[in-house]
């Protein structure tokens, strides 16, 4: 949530409908390249899971505070997913006020770096559980030598966190599963998949999606083709259909021609 996503708020505050505001700064930038592949990639699995059409939020790299005049404390998710919310209001402040948007995030994701990777499981963890974020996700690329393992997740139980059950599967798959989100994360080969378990397949990330596009419209293309090919060819049959019957006529006039001059002749 930089300043960039600014411009699409700025017309809805020109018309009035969001109220005056003054955007929060931006957050430092983290030079991690690794790290912001996987955001990225995380972050384009679940957009395409929740629109923002539908009062969901999906974003990231932006402040997560309770109030902007209370410094000190603020923290700056990986990504952040909140429902029932207004996302364009969150765009337009920048960042994600508790007191001003009116309810926690029910959702947050740290994706491990080398230089912030023991911050992720102690200080952040303490500072998520005091902001009353709902649940708490960690995801180590490298299996546990930014983070203290894997994956690991927590819900918020009585304003404290407690561990989300993580299983193994053959394979060294790790999964657990997510209330707020009802999909399972997999820790899979160093890479972070999104389980759907009642359509029992996995969200498709934005390579993906485009990649299912472009075959999609190479589909159309040869499907478009074929009913070109499809219609010549019926337009072929349509006329030598009037060509047979044309000829069909022409014999049958000449049959009659005949079979009269035949009764003529007759005694």
């Amino acid at each position: 949530m930089t300043t960039k996503t600014l411009r699409r708020s700025a017309a809805l505050q020109a018309n009035g409908a969001l109220p005056p505001y003054e955007a929060m700064p931006d957050p430092p930038p983290d030079p991690d390249m690794k790290q912001h592949l996987h955001q990225v990639r995380t972050t384009s699995m679940l957009r395409g899971r929740f629109p923002q059409r539908e009062g969901a939020l999906v974003a990231g790299e932006g402040y997560l505070c309770h109030n902007r005049k209370r410094i000190g404390g603020w923290l700056v998710p990986d990504c952040v997913v909140a429902f029932g919310v207004d996302p364009d209001a969150i765009y337009a402040n920048n960042g994600y006020e508790i007191d001003v948007v009116g309810k926690p995030p029910d959702f947050v994701l740290e994706v491990a770096s080398k230089h912030t990777g023991v911050n992720d499981y102690t200080v952040k963890r303490d500072g998520y559980a005091g902001y009353g974020v709902r649940e708490y996700w960690r995801f180590d690329p490298t299996g546990g030598e930014y983070h203290d393992v894997p994956l690991a997740g927590d819900v918020l139980v009585g304003g404290a966190y407690e561990p989300i059950a993580i299983s193994r599967k053959p394979g060294g798959l790790l999964r657990g599963y997510s209330a707020a989100l009802d999909l399972e994360l997999h820790w899979d080969d160093g890479e972070l998949q999104l389980y759907d378990p009642a359509a029992r397949e996995y969200l498709p990330d934005y390579e993906e999606l485009t990649d299912a596009l472009a075959n999609t419209k190479d589909a159309l293309a040869d499907t478009e083709d074929a009913l070109a090919n499809t219609t010549n060819a019926l337009t072929n049959t349509t006329n030598a259909l009037a060509d047979t019957k044309d000829a069909l006529a022409r014999s049958e006039a000449e049959a009659a021609r005949l079979r009269e001059k035949l009764r003529r002749l007759r005694p």
